[in-house]
This record gives structure tokens, sequence and C-alpha cells, in this order.
């Protein structure tokens, strides 16, 4: 995968992607957004991945969207907001929901600044590793906007209602810390990158299949009806069940420890 704004290098399995646009801080132009979409369309396709580490070039995530080049041209503020149906996602909202979808466990590694849109496409990862100087924020509203990059559906498993509450309409920008407090994120680390490589070595250890399973029924099914809870549950084992990884993944509990699990399965 070749971009202009986004980097990709695959080494051992982990897919590490990065928003390359340091001179800008990363903002987020229509540009950025069309090759960040396209990528996870990409790695989506791609069955011998195992793990996905996010992060922003020249020591800064994203300072969120770049407002004068995306007003500068109305044909960029219609492809990034038009959508056929109402409840289907816009480019916007595709490149924070777009990692959630994606069968594998994606980690964002936070440094610098993340605010606006950059939040909002971290959201849609599975882990968050800030730098102990990172600065967060969820500043839409300080535009008189309300955050619509479909950032809302991590934030609302991550903290209570009136937490997210505060923290959206202050637009308040907050350390690594207390982010760490706020559950916004995963950890803070010393060395953010090289722990998000460590974690995402570590989940590759663990049958593909699995951790597709793992991801889709925990998304799927943090807010389902007990009866849907249920039913996917059992599906997803069925399908554990009849797949070779399973086979292979008590083998490396066993007497081949170091056996190689086959590709992920289709269909997740």
């Amino acid at each position: 995968m070749t971009y202009d704004l986004v980097r990709v290098v695959k080494k051992n399995g982990i897919a590490y992607v990065s928003l390359n646009r340091p001179e800008k801080y990363n903002a987020l132009n229509c540009r950025l957004f069309c090759e960040i979409e396209h990528c996870i369309k990409t790695l989506s396709k791609d069955r011998t991945l195992t793990a996905v580490v996010l992060f922003g070039e020249g020591g800064n995530f994203s300072s969120g969207l770049d407002v004068k080049s995306v007003m500068s041209s109305p044909l960029d503020a219609v492809k990034l907001l038009f959508k056929f149906l109402p409840g289907n996602a816009n480019l916007a909202q595709r490149v924070s929901i777009g990692w959630r979808r994606l069968p594998v466990p994606v980690i964002a590694v936070l440094e610098g600044v993340c605010y606006g849109g950059g939040m909002q496409i971290v959201l849609g990862a599975d882990f968050r590793i800030a730098d102990p100087d990172c600065k967060m924020s969820i500043m839409e509203a300080k535009w008189g906007l309300v955050p619509d990059m479909a950032g809302l559906v991590g934030l609302r498993e991550l903290m209570p209602k009136d937490q997210a509450l505060m923290l959206t309409m202050s637009a308040d920008v907050l350390t690594a810390e207390q982010a760490l407090a706020a559950n916004l994120v995963t950890s803070v680390e010393a060395e953010p990158l090289a722990a998000a490589t460590a974690l995402a070595t570590k989940l590759s250890q663990t049958s593909p299949d699995a951790n597709a399973a793992i991801k889709r029924s925990i998304n799927n099914n943090w807010s389902a009806s007990i009866r849907q809870l249920l039913r996917r549950e059992s599906w997803y084992q069925i399908r554990l069940l009849l797949g070779k990884n399973r086979m292979i993944a008590a083998l490396r509990q066993g007497k081949d420890p170091d056996k190689r699990y086959r590709n992920r399965q289709s269909g997740w």
C-alpha cells in the first residue's frame, strides 16, 4: 500500500499505520480521510494480518480537522458528510468506526496532541496507549459543533454518561493522567510505540480467529439484549470449533508451542 499522507509498514504480521502530515500536526484534510478509509479497507482483506498499531508521524497524533482546507472546497465537505441513508456511516465516520470493524486488535499510540477529529479516530481503536506528555480533547463544542465522527460509539462504552457529557460539553484539554483516570486511554507509557508493539506482539500469539471472534462478540454484544448475546456467542463458538486454528491453539498449549497459526478465517 502506497499513499501520500498515510504510511503503512507490515512486520511480523503487524501493520504499523501512521498519519504522515507532520508539518500540519497530522491535521485531517479530505485526502487524508480518503487514504485512511482505503487503508482500512485494504487491511480488512489481509487474512495474514494479526494486529494494527496506529500512530502519527512527527510526535503528534493529530490536531484534528484541517478546517481551512476542508472549507475551502465545498466538494470536499460534501464528500466527508454525504451518506445515502441516515443510519449509514459517512466518510468522516468511517475513519473511526472502520477500525472497530477490522477483525484484528487495533492499538492507537497517542503522542503530542490528539484533538477533535484525531480523538474521534483513536476512539475507534481497541486500545489507546498515551505518552505522558500527550494532550487530548474532544473539542468540537468549542466551534459550536457536536462530535460527529462516530467516536461517541466508543466513548459511551468507556465512561458514565455524565463524564462523557462533561468531556464533550466543556471541550477541556486533558493530560495523559487525567485521560487515564477518565478511562479515555488504556495506559500511559514512557515509550508508547514500544508498548504498543509489545501488546500487538502478545495478542498475535492468540489464534487470529479467536481474536476476531472476541472483538466482534464484545463490540456487537456490549449493549445488546441477553437473547442476542447468547445467539451470537453460540454461533461464533461453532465457527471457532470447526476451524483449524482452534486445534493449533490446543497444540500450542502442549507439545508444539511454536506451531504457526493458519491465516484468519474469512468472513470475520
